[in-house]
Formats: C-alpha cells, sequence, structure tokens
C-alpha cells in the first residue's frame, strides 16, 4: 500500500477523470467469455485489498446505517457485489498500520481494531462473507459462494516483542509486511533512505524465524533491498511479495522488484503478487503525472489560490483541457509485468496483488475496480497463458506458499 507516497489529490482526481480513456471490450469475444468462466471457476487470491483501512478512515461502525457498505458501495474499489461480478473469491484484507504509530505508539491496539473490524464484517454478512484462516478454509468457503476474507498486516510495527508474532497469528493474521515507508524496529523500508539497520535488525532476524515457527507468512514487499536479502538468507519457508511489480519498468523505484529479485523469489519457491496501482507499472506515466501536478500546482500557487478556492475552478478546467499527456497505465501493462515475472523465475512465481482501494485515482484502464479480474485473464489468455497457467495465477501459486508455510509451522510444534 503506499497511501503517503502514491495517494492523489482531489485536484489529480478531476484531471485524469477526463483524460482517461475508455477500455473498449467485446463481452461477445467467445475468449473474454473464456476469461469470464475462468474468474468464476476458480478461486481468485488477491494479496492485498485496503478496504479496513479505507473504513476506518470514512469513520466506518459496526452499526446498522454502516454495515452495508462492505456489501454495495459507490465509494472504494471493493465491495461484495464488484468482488462477485469479478470473481474475487480470497481477497486479503490489510491490516495496514501508518508509520506514525511507531513514533506515538498504540500499534498495536490499531491492528486489533482493524481486526476486529474484519472479523465483525463477517458476523454481520455471514451469507457472504467467511473467514480466511488457512486455504482449506477458503475452499469450503468457495463451495458454499462464501467471499474469504484472509487478513495480512502491512507493516510489523505491533510487533514490539517476539510473543507478540503468535499473538496476530492466533488473531487471524496470516502475513506480515515486515515495514511500511518508514525504517521500525523490524527492519528498513524502501521508501526510507536512513537505513537504520542496513537491512534486517537482530530482532527482525529473530520475528522472521519466528514467523517461520508459528505459521505466518513473509511479506517482502516495502522492505529495502539489503532487508530482502538477507530475509532470503535466514527464512527456511517461501516468501510473498504480496504487492510488488517488477522494477525493470519503473528504474531507480527500489520499492518494485529488480531481476535478480525475482530470480530469487523462484529459487526461494515463494510467489510475487503484482500491483496494479500506475506508479508500480509504468515509470514514464509516473514522471507524466508528476509533472502535471507540479506544473498545475505552481500556476495556482502564483496566483494565490488553493485546488479547492473557487477562483481556481476554470484555471483548473482550462489546464485539464490543455494537458494531454497519459494519466494511466493499462491493463496490458500489468500483464506485461506478469510475463517479466514469468519470464525470469517461471509460472509457479507470479499472482495477483492489487492494492485495491490503497493506490487512490491511480489504477489502470481495465482494472478499476475488483469486477475487472475478467479483462487481465482476457488479456492473458490472448498472449497464450494455458487454463493451467490462469489457474496458479489466480490461486495456486498463493496456496502452494501458504500451505509450505502451514506444513512447517505444524512439523515445528
Amino acid at each position: 500500500m503506499a497511501k503517503t507516497v502514491l495517494r492523489f489529490t482531489l485536484l489529480l482526481l478531476a484531471l485524469t477523470i477526463a483524460n482517461t480513456p475508455a477500455m473498449t471490450q467485446d463481452n461477445n469475444d467467445p475468449l473474454f467469455q473464456k476469461a469470464n468462466e475462468l474468474a468464476h471457476k476458480y478461486i481468485i487470491v488477491d494479496g492485498h485489498v485496503d478496504l479496513p483501512y479505507r473504513l476506518n478512515v470514512r469513520n466506518f461502525r459496526l452499526t446498522k446505517e454502516f454495515i452495508g457498505i462492505p456489501v454495495q458501495t459507490d465509494d472504494g474499489d471493493f465491495d461484495y457485489v464488484r468482488a462477485k461480478k469479478g470473481g474475487l473469491t480470497c481477497p486479503f484484507m490489510s491490516i495496514y498500520i501508518p508509520s506514525r504509530y511507531q513514533e506515538t505508539g498504540g500499534a498495536k491496539e490499531f491492528a486489533d481494531s482493524l481486526i476486529d473490524m474484519v472479523n465483525g464484517i463477517i458476523e454481520a454478512h455471514p451469507d457472504k462473507f467467511g473467514p480466511g484462516l488457512s486455504p482449506k478454509q477458503v475452499c469450503k468457503n468457495f463451495k458454499k459462494g462464501l467471499i474469504s476474507l484472509p487478513m495480512g498486516m502491512e507493516n510489523g510495527a505491533p510487533i514490539q516483542e517476539l510473543a507478540d508474532v503468535a499473538y496476530f497469528q492466533k488473531r487471524g493474521i496470516r502475513y506480515i509486511t515486515l515495514t511500511h515507508a518508514k525504517d521500525n524496529k523490524i527492519c528498513d523500508s524502501s521508501y526510507d533512505t536512513t537505513h537504520t539497520w542496513n537491512g534486517l535488525s537482530e530482532f527482525g532476524k529473530q520475528v522472521v524465524k519466528e514467523m517461520n515457527r508459528v505459521g505466518i507468512m513473509v511479506d517482502v514487499s516495502h522492505i529495502s533491498d539489503s532487508a530482502f536479502w538477507q530475509v532470503m538468507q535466514i527464512t527456511d519457508v517461501p516468501c510473498i511479495a504480496s504487492h510488488s511489480s517488477c522494477r525493470a519498468f519503473t528504474p531507480g523505484f527500489e520499492r518494485n522488484m529488480n531481476d535478480d529479485m525475482i530470480a530469487e523469489m523462484g529459487r526461494n519457491g515463494g510467489v510475487i503478487m503484482v500491483n496494479f496501482g500506475t506508479s508500480f507499472l509504468d515509470g514514464e506515466i509516473s514522471k507524466n503525472r508528476d509533472r502535471m501536478r507540479e506544473e498545475l500546482s505552481k500556476i495556482l500557487e502564483e496566483k494565490g489560490l488553493g485546488m479547492r478556492d473557487e477562483a481556481a475552478k476554470p484555471i483548473i478546467e482550462e489546464f485539464k483541457k490543455n494537458f494531454k499527456a497519459t494519466l494511466y497505465a493499462d491493463v496490458e501493462k500489468v500483464a506485461d509485468h506478469i510475463d517479466h515475472i514469468v519470464k525470469i523465475a517461471g509460472i509457479d512465481h507470479v499472482g495477483f496483488g492489487s492494492d485495491f482501494d490503497g493506490v487512490g485515482d491511480s489504477l489502470p484502464v481495465g482494472l478499476k475496480d475488483v469486477s475487472a479480474y475478467p479483462n487481465l485473464i482476457y488479456v492473458l489468455l490472448k498472449r497464450g497463458y494455458s487454463e493451467k497457467d490462469i489457474e496458479k495465477i489466480c490461486y495456486k501459486n498463493a496456496f502452494r506458499v501458504w500451505k509450505a508455510v502451514e506444513k512447517a509451522a505444524k512439523k515445528a510444534r
């Protein structure tokens, strides 16, 4: 999730709506019909959906007037109705801990509140959602027509002592992203320049081992390159990158994975779950978006205006008409990242990690919300991926890692 770095302003939203190309899709195309069929035939695991934090910032409460939001809403990228349309049946709910909790304290309590929220949604809608504590449980839910809501913790800040790892495993956490936007007690962040530990701290090394022991997947998204390589040396089981893409398409963006790291994830037996955010997909388009924001911000600043000022509206509209740069990647670019990972690591090491509800207004054309997975499967089919390949990408690769972590933990008991 790139809340701080990648969330776009309301102004950018206004600009991009007018500049968004439409995706033309012939729903009568037999290949698209096949894609839609496969999206519903197979479980679709998405490694990272930020519904809990979106609801938190909207002051969501488990009361009558709010409880329908996860079922159907015009806001955000995820709800039950759209997920069913797109075939999404196993979205990992991100228990996202903002980096500020590393300074203010309260990270563990905040994590518990989001876990309670997810569990409350399941309890309020038992005919629609189910817990996702294991691949076996997800499969049972799938047969019942339920959407499973497994949980992954984004930012290990709540892990203040080693016993907290087992505590959160018991609370339902099935992966932990070791850090987020800042270096924390466990390791360095790809977004930070402090290099506090030059990788993992001594405590962080113990945390990785303890995660292996209790059965929590280690998520290498967000961590620094040094931390990544140290995790690879320490872990006894495969790891995941729950929402990362390929650095080859975004040179200099350390948050993505370089080719050596992708190859190492293959050797580790892990899975890289491709992030759908435009900044993760296309470096040139990201530069265009940055230039646009800077240019318009300068124009308004020179006139002493803020972007929400009434007098700024005609200036924004004029700028919008004249700005022709592409502002979004598209579904084909997501497929390019999948192709790249397959070429380097193999078909067994790639999956989906959308970051829906986490990357703001930067989702690619053709993948604007959870109803759109068939569009991506369609592109993959056009590129020659087999039904068996699609099955692996949709869920089998993620399940293989998850089961391996479960098996190792069971053996350790």
